[in-house]
């Protein structure tokens, strides 16, 4: 699972490692998050909606487990809440 921020929007995805190819993604810019109203897309409360977006797509995937590559972004902010926030969906270690 990679996490990567822009200047205005924030990405998640799902990538195997295996096979070279993208599993699941989401984004800020994406429908179902633009359905959720929200002021910003760049805040923390939009990533842990996102991470939540994300967390039920990987569900219904039948995927219980990932491995969170920070991207190099500091342990902090808006990555801290997408890591703990799929760690209360049980989907990280």
């Amino acid at each position: 699972m990679c996490v990567f921020r822009s200047c205005a929007n924030l990405y998640l995805q799902l990538i195997d490692d295996a096979e070279g190819r993208t599993v699941c993604t989401v984004s800020t810019l994406g429908k179902e998050f633009k359905e959720k109203n929200l002021k910003s897309a760049k805040n923390i409360e939009a990533a842990k909606v996102l991470a939540e977006t994300f967390a039920e797509k990987l569900k219904q995937k039948n995927i219980t487990k990932v491995v969170f590559d920070r991207s190099g972004y500091r342990y902090h902010g808006k990555v801290k809440v997408i890591a703990e926030t799929l760690r209360e969906h049980e989907l990280l270690a």
